[in-house]
């Protein structure tokens, strides 16, 4: 697929820093009520944020991997629960980019670039990873889906699904449309962090399902191979966890700033002006700027794969490394973010647990964010990569991560 010339990344933070401020000011008030941002994810709709990896000429911004993951972190500043809701929009816009140009292609990518999204209707909560929604045809010959899926991020603010079924023949990906009846969506997701996400179950009851919904075919059984997406959904995850960082680094300023007293430091002591404090605030701000580095970096990896790709160079090996470096720069962030959202609490004492800050979300949801994935698989990977040449064979996904 062709794409234009990216925009800068000044530039589009210029573009969106409006929209992100209104967006981190009522983050606390909607974490305090657990208010779904419906409202926000229409505006980013609207903003054509949800198109910014779609090419030019199918609606989209056409920009750069490094500069979407840098943009991404500043949403993840503003409110975290927002990127991991588009991050199976965004997951597809990638699919559609590696898949053949073909008329499926060009028509959902067309569907992405007019600011509609998709959500995910692709894991199971049972004791098994095998695929538990069915695709069949009734007495009339009509296609049915009929299952049920869990973790389907984003799927209550999504104009699409994208669900994973079989029908006894092969796995599929069927495009659902979340209007078509006997679809159901229930916000029951109950994890103590990124509470807003919308990862709850999805229920398919005799839907009905045209051939042109069915967008590929494959064995789950089988590892992908030649494809940025895992790195991509792994990194995706990171921008978020980075600005994570950020915002407690934003929070510990703010907090700190107009305080008068020290904890333990008799009369007015100033705690800005406090060199423990200071030293805080300093490691803050290198864990929040190591984190967005190591993401950024892997982003332009990414790129550079895309680039070769489409010149005709790019090998599996190049996969292979990508993922690997993926993995690497997993260890370090999610250590480093975690850091971060519990150093937080050093600048205030007790007065910094109030539950009207909500300091604690910020802990909440990089924990939640860095569970999704095992680490000590990754690990792993890694090591079992470097001593022994063995590729990461990444099942189970085909386009969800």
């Amino acid at each position: 697929m062709s794409t234009s010339t990216p925009a800068s990344a000044q530039a589009l933070h210029q573009r969106f820093a409006d929209l992100f401020a209104r967006i981190a000011e009522g983050a606390i008030a909607r974490e305090s009520e657990r208010r779904l941002p419906t409202e926000e994810v229409r505006q980013l709709k609207e903003s054509g944020f949800t198109a910014l990896r779609v090419p030019v000429e199918h609606g989209g911004g056409g920009v750069s991997l490094a500069d979407y993951f840098s943009l991404l972190i500043r949403l993840g500043e503003a409110e975290s629960n927002l990127p991991q809701i588009l991050r199976v929009n965004a997951g597809f816009t990638e699919l559609l980019q590696e898949r053949r140009d073909d008329a499926d292609t060009r028509r959902w990518l067309k569907v992405i670039g007019s600011g509609q999204t998709f959500g995910a209707a692709a894991s199971e909560r049972t004791g098994t990873t095998s695929n538990s929604v069915v695709l069949e045809q009734d007495a009339s010959g009509q296609l049915r889906l009929n299952g049920e899926k869990y973790y389907s991020t984003g799927t209550l603010y999504a104009d699409w699904i994208l669900a994973r079924g079989h029908d006894h023949e092969s796995d599929l990906n069927v495009i659902v449309h979340v209007n078509a009846p006997g679809v159901e969506r229930v916000d029951d997701w109950d994890g103590f962090g990124q509470r807003l996400t919308g990862s709850g179950t999805t229920r398919f009851h005799n839907v009905p399902v045209q051939a042109d919904q069915i967008l590929d075919r494959y064995q789950l059984s089988q590892p992908r191979r030649n494809t940025i997406i895992t790195s991509f959904y792994q990194t995706f995850h990171l921008a978020t966890l980075a600005g994570i960082a950020r915002a407690a680094l934003r929070d510990a300023i703010a907090f700190t700033r107009p305080r008068s007293r020290t904890f333990g430091v008799p009369g007015q002591s100033v705690p800005r002006e406090n060199p423990l404090v200071h030293r805080v605030v300093g490691r803050l701000s290198s864990l929040a700027w190591s984190a967005e580095q190591l993401t950024l970096a892997i982003a332009r990896e990414q790129d550079a794969l895309n680039e070769a790709r489409r010149a005709g160079s790019a090998t599996t090996e190049d996969y292979n490394l990508l993922d690997i470096r993926t993995f690497e720069a997993q260890q370090i962030v999610i250590g480093q973010v975690l850091e971060a959202t519990t150093l937080l609490f050093e600048v205030g004492g007790a007065s910094a647990t109030s539950q009207a800050l909500r300091l604690d979300r910020h802990w909440r949801n990089a924990r939640t964010l860095a569970s999704h994935n095992p680490v000590t698989q990754r690990e792993a990977a890694i090591g079992n990569f470097h001593l022994n040449g063995e590729a990461h064979n990444e099942r189970f996904g085909h386009g969800y991560v």
